[in-house]
């Protein structure tokens, strides 16, 4: 199985099935988030975060001006967004190597800003807005790794 879509009514059930994705993910996966302006991706990311076990009390907010931020649950998350970023190489002086790399996940909101850096082995999540609240959520495996993963995803977020 390469791909999972999910329809999420409100922001309950986008909720729930972040917190699920998070309650599965593994040390070096990397979920890039595609979407236009609006559709959810970091309330999905917050989400994630919590399923990764982030405090409520700490807030997961949009890196928009940072790039890059850090939290620990049980892996470390770096939430990226480069919705601002110009040219991947103004990443060179944050820790985007790591995050991308490491032993956490990554969570990267406008990853096509990355251009050749992104990596090929990851988890593609696609939010389109169907309505005011509603989001039709496409989750896509790119790699042979996680392709063997969301099989194994699908039997428990199905």
């Amino acid at each position: 199985m390469k791909q999972l879509t999910f329809s999420s009514a409100n922001e309950n059930d986008s909720s729930e099935l972040g917190r699920r994705i998070g309650e599965m993910l593994a040390a070096g996966d990397i979920l890039a988030m595609w979407g236009e302006l609006g559709a959810g991706k970091t309330f999905l990311a917050r989400s994630i975060a919590r399923g990764l076990g982030v405090p409520p009390t700490i807030p997961v907010t949009s890196p928009t001006f940072t790039f890059i931020n850090e939290y620990q649950g049980r892996l470390h998350l770096y939430h990226l967004d480069l919705y601002r970023l110009g040219d991947p190489d103004e990443l060179d002086t944050l820790p985007w190597r790591e995050a991308l790399y490491g032993t956490g996940v990554a969570v990267i909101e406008w990853p096509e800003r990355l251009g050749p850096y992104l990596p090929d082995e990851r988890f593609d999540i696609q939010l389109t807005i169907t309505g005011q609240e509603s989001r039709t959520i496409n989750i896509i495996a790119r790699g042979d790794i996680v392709s063997e993963r969301l099989a194994e995803w699908s039997r428990k977020l199905l």
